[in-house]
């Protein structure tokens, strides 16, 4: 038997050639002397017969570190293109598959296969799912367990997620004997496709379960409960594993995602782990001080109003905010000032106001310090 060529020099790279050149070499001789192109051509067969198993040595990594290290010993010699997978044979259509598998790489994607396609009858995993859930503030503050309903597939407890009848199995498709993939001969080239018949399972359910209809599983709607822990907000995701969608043949079920949205509240406004409400605050109160009830999410409290304060003015009620769900911090209660002019005044009220308006005009301080700063500040303005 005359000696073998190196596999390199038989592609035509060189040995440091990188995957896609190597590819690449291949194709090219693979379309010039594949045996459909050159019918009774024993030359061009040999050649084509020769790449090829080059290609199968040199696009497997570790077959061909072995190459490189032992040469043709350490790739089974001789007769490794002659077992299975080999080209194994003359004539025109000898070679076919192997022909394909290198197309299979160009035209899988179009037609739902490609080279060394996994078939789809293992175990896959189910799909997650997402849910929304619209929550007071005062649920989301201190936490509650709702029940939500989901609908989901559901693995078939009849079969087991075989989607054979009972006492059944599916059995080897015969139309691709078990591959799920089929070729398609088109002139010279064979295209890999999904098998029209096992949808690319490998398998045909011969007697379905009548509970699933061969599908392995069933659409349904399931109530779970969710327990929302005190202090989530807006955006945050609870997960609860395995509460997805079921796998298909048996696989393990996805995980469902619980989104958290809090309804805007009449009073209280939520900033981190603060909150914020708008207290309104009479004018004599806010002149000469005092002391009002607010509310809180846990009750009533005193809150006190120090004299001379100013509309907007922010006091702090501490810890008496939200609980953070992440690092246990309490937040605190933002109480904003709003003040509230007096309205429908009488003759007699409105004479005191002016009254008490003259007396602040002859006692001769600054009463109104904002609003002589402000006033100064127009004047520079204008100036300018």
């Amino acid at each position: 038997m005359a000696e073998k060529r190196d596999y390199y020099e038989a592609l035509g790279v060189a040995k440091g050639a990188s995957e896609a050149e190597i590819k690449k070499a291949y194709r090219r001789m693979a379309m010039k002397f594949h045996p459909d192109r050159n019918p009774d051509d024993k030359s061009a067969e040999g050649k084509f017969k020769e790449a090829k198993e080059a290609y199968e040595v040199l696009s497997d990594s570790q077959k061909r570190a072995a190459y490189d290290q032992f040469g043709h010993a350490g790739v089974g010699g001789p007769g490794m293109g002659g077992g299975p997978g080999g080209f194994g044979g003359g004539g025109a259509g000898a070679g076919f598959d192997g022909f394909g598998d290198i197309f299979g790489d160009i035209f899988g994607d179009i037609f739902g296969g490609g080279r060394g396609g996994a078939r789809r009858n293992g175990p896959e995993r189910g799909a997650d799912l997402g849910y929304n859930l619209t929550l007071d503030l005062e649920d989301a503050v201190h936490g509650k367990t709702v029940k939500i309903q989901v609908p989901t597939w559901t693995s078939c407890s009849e079969c087991g997620g075989s989607g054979a009848k009972k006492g059944s199995k599916p059995t080897t498709c015969k139309h691709c004997n078990g591959a799920g993939q089929v070729f398609m001969r088109q002139g010279f080239l064979s295209v890999q496709q999904t098998c029209p018949v096992c949808h690319g399972t490998g398998q045909v359910i011969e007697n379905p379960c009548p509970k699933c209809h061969g599908q392995g599983r069933y659409q349904e709607q399931k109530t779970l409960s969710v327990k929302i822990p005190a202090g989530v907000d807006n955006g945050d995701r609870i997960r609860l594993a395995g509460e997805g969608e079921a796998g298909a043949h048996g696989g393990p079920a996805g995980d469902l995602y619980v989104q958290i949205r809090v309804k805007p509240h009449a009073i209280f406004e939520r900033q981190g782990n603060d909150l914020i409400c708008e207290v309104p605050v009479s004018f004599t109160m806010a002149a000469l001080g005092g002391e009002l009830e607010v509310p809180t999410l846990d009750g009533r409290v005193k809150l006190k109003i120090p004299p001379e304060t100013q509309s907007a003015r922010l006091l702090r009620l501490r810890g008496k905010g939200v609980k953070s769900v992440r690092s246990g911090a309490v937040g605190d209660l933002l109480c904003r000032v709003v003040l509230e002019t007096p309205v429908k005044l009488n003759k007699e009220q409105q004479d005191i106001l002016k009254q008490f308006s003259a007396s602040l005009e002859k006692d001769g301080r600054d009463h109104t310090p904002k609003s002589g700063s402000w006033f100064a500040n127009l004047k520079r303005f204008f100036k300018e």
